[in-house]
């Protein structure tokens, strides 16, 4: 009676996922040393072939081991927990995946007919509104040739730096062939400092969009606005297959070396006193030279202008 209160009270390892049969064997083994016997049996008014069944069942879980004995407490509760934890993630992606269904349905509605597994879509302004009502999701995947896309419309800058700054997990790629523009690699730089996490690639690559690792878009030509989404969960995995092997080995923004124009300014900060001076010897505006060395400095994680001078020799860069 005891046993059976403690059990069905709030102690219960049922709230982690064990029958009652479960949970009183393995009870059963921690309080009695050795594997499980027909005293064992016996002593929990279990039959001897629906005890093998139980341990056999707590073994598949890794709660017992192949020699019939019990994980210590704390390790089996951590285990157990990790299971109810993976189990409930599982479960959660299953009701999230019902909204795809209602966005789906409500496409349907909308076009007056069914929407496709795979489907092309012409009018960029149509790909730009199905992306935007997609980015309520918890990941992005992107893999782009320039970091500012055409089809961005009024108001995206702000809503993606509250979805990065409420929890989004944003990652891209950038071919490193946009970067070879002082304002492009600005561009880049600041996303990533907001939370957008930036890696540079040489490999080649089509223009890729993957949201929460169901939907994906993918640009047909780079200096077009047509593109495929792709709903067909074997190929969305292929795609997210292929992009955490190119985020793999690419190489982090922060890493990257000097552009020439960055090396100029750099030199310039150091050697000159004046900006006013500094400016007219690289012939660019003033405004211009001071948005550099501010982005010198947040990349070199300075306060002040001689700091960054210092932590430019540091870094070779001097």
């Amino acid at each position: 009676m005891q046993e059976a209160a403690r059990i069905g009270g709030s102690m219960s390892l049922e709230n982690l996922g064990l029958t009652r049969d479960q949970e009183r064997l393995y009870r059963y083994l921690l309080r009695t040393p050795g594997p499980a016997d027909p005293a064992a049996a016996a002593g929990l008014g279990l039959p001897e072939r629906l005890l093998r069944a139980v341990l056999a069942e707590l073994q598949a879980l890794g709660v017992v081991d192949a020699g019939g004995l019990p994980l210590p407490p704390a390790a089996a509760v951590d285990l157990l927990v990790r299971r109810r934890v993976e189990h409930t993630t599982r479960e959660l992606s299953r009701i999230d995946a019902a909204f795809d269904v209602v966005r789906d349905l409500a496409e349907e509605a909308r076009r007056g007919r069914p929407v496709e597994l795979v489907e092309r879509i012409e009018d960029g302004l149509e790909v730009n509104r199905l992306v935007n009502a997609m980015l309520d999701r918890t990941e992005t995947m992107n893999a782009k040739h320039l970091p500012r896309s055409p089809l961005h419309e009024e108001g995206w800058e702000s809503r993606y730096r509250r979805l990065l700054a409420s929890g989004m997990a944003s990652r891209t790629l950038v071919g490193t062939a946009a970067l070879g523009l002082p304002d492009q690699l600005a561009y880049a730089r600041h996303w990533h400092g907001l939370g957008d996490l930036h890696r540079v690639t040489a490999e080649p690559f089509s223009p890729l969009l993957v949201i929460n690792r169901r939907v994906a878009f993918v640009r047909l030509e780079p200096d077009q606005t047509a593109a495929l989404m792709i709903r067909q969960s074997g190929i969305v995995s292929m795609l997210v297959d292929l992009f955490e092997r190119m985020w793999a080995r690419a190489a982090d923004l922060d890493g990257l070396g000097l552009s020439a124009t960055e090396a100029l300014v750099l030199r310039a900060l150091a050697e000159q006193d004046k900006d006013e001076t500094a400016a007219r010897a690289l012939s660019m505006s003033v405004r211009k030279y001071r948005a550099h060395v501010a982005e010198l400095m947040g990349r070199l994680g300075a306060a002040t202008r001689f700091q960054a001078a210092l932590r430019a020799k540091e870094r070779g860069w001097l």
